[in-house]
């Protein structure tokens, strides 16, 4: 037979067990939710960055087209090369982001040891 010391004890152990997995699932779904939110951001912002280099290249292009009285040529060469640069500025966001993401993943790794 279990002393009744001994059973209020485990009810109190079984409570406490409960009330942290409740709390572990909240911030569970509450990471879940940051991160949807996160990435829609981040996918936001490269598509900014794609079209801002663009349309300043297609500025660029059409004022030096303009100015010179050659239509097409600055423009089609501007456009490509402000693609060139929404890409590569694409590409150093996209690595800023996995550095800060492993910097995460580094440090949750760390509590857990």
């Amino acid at each position: 037979m279990i002393d009744p010391a001994e059973k209020e004890r485990l009810e109190r152990l079984e409570a406490r067990i409960r009330a942290l997995k409740k709390a572990e699932v909240a911030n569970t779904e509450k990471g879940h939710m940051d991160e949807h939110y996160s990435q829609a951001q981040l996918a936001w912002r490269m598509v900014v960055e794609l079209v801002a280099g663009l349309g300043i290249g297609f500025g660029i292009g059409y004022t030096v087209d303009l100015w010179l009285g050659t239509m097409p040529i600055f423009l089609v060469l501007f456009i490509l090369l402000g693609f060139a640069a929404g890409v590569r500025v694409m590409m150093r966001s996209a690595a800023e982001v996995q550095r800060q993401q492993m910097a995460e993943q580094a440090a949750k790794d760390d509590e857990r040891d």
